[in-house]
Formats: C-alpha cells, structure tokens, sequence
C-alpha cells in the first residue's frame, strides 16, 4: 500500500521561527537566487518544503563562515549545476576555509595577547596583595 499523504510544507513565519532567519531575509534569499523559487498555497502563500529547510541550513552556515552573499550565489548557482561543477565548488570552498582559517589564526594570537595581558594582572595583583600584607605586619 503506497504512503499518498503529501510531504509537509511550512508557512515562513514557520521557517522563520525554526531557522531563526527573519522572513524578510528569505524572501531576499528567494528574490537573489539563493533558494529556489518557493512553491506557493492557493492563497499565494509560501509553503517551504524540507529541500528548503536544508538550503536555508546551508546558507545559515556558510553566512557564518563569514561567507559573502555573492560567494554564496556564484557557489548555489554552481550546486545547481550538478556534479559537473563540483570541481568548481571544491574551490570555492577550498579558497574560503582558507580565509577562514586566516580569521582562526588570528584569533588565536589574540587570545594569546589576552592571556598574557591577564598573566601580567595577576602577577600584579599578587605583587600589590604581597605588599599589603608586608606593610600592615
């Protein structure tokens, strides 16, 4: 016996309260191209389905990244090209992990000016704690 009940489809505010991305920005995703046209109730309403969900997931993460919008087009246009563009993608994925991790390193040493600022504080509070103690005894 074949399941006829159709897929669920979400409202956006649905979507919006689930992603936690305002409805605004995914019409502005749907109007630039990062997520397909979204197929519409007869009311006129967007109904997102669950591919939307996941490419709204992916544009999530990779704005996270740090992403532009217009990486993010050049790769989702790619991504619907199929697997002949996957050469494509690779790079540009491959080119924004390197920008990424340019961002890590360099939060790194500033973490590490951080620490040692707190070092130096500490070791003062120490001196200034020894001292006090001396001048009252």
């Amino acid at each position: 016996m074949m399941n006829d009940t159709p897929p669920p489809t979400y409202s956006i505010q649905q979507v919006s309260a689930q992603t936690g991305v305002p409805a605004s920005t995914l019409r502005y995703y749907e109007d630039i191209g990062l997520l397909d046209a979204v197929r519409r109730a007869a009311n006129g309403h967007r109904r997102y389905g669950e591919a939307d969900l996941r490419r709204i997931t992916l544009i999530k993460r990779l704005r996270l990244t740090g992403m532009s919008i217009e990486a993010m087009c050049a790769f989702i246009a790619l991504y619907r090209g199929g697997a002949s563009t996957a050469r494509q993608r690779r790079a540009i994925l491959l080119a924004h992990r390197q920008q990424v991790q340019a961002r890590v390193d360099e939060l790194c040493e500033m973490l590490a000016f951080i620490d040692m600022k707190i070092g130096m504080y500490e070791a003062e509070e120490r001196t200034h704690d020894e001292y006090e103690v001396s001048a009252v005894g």
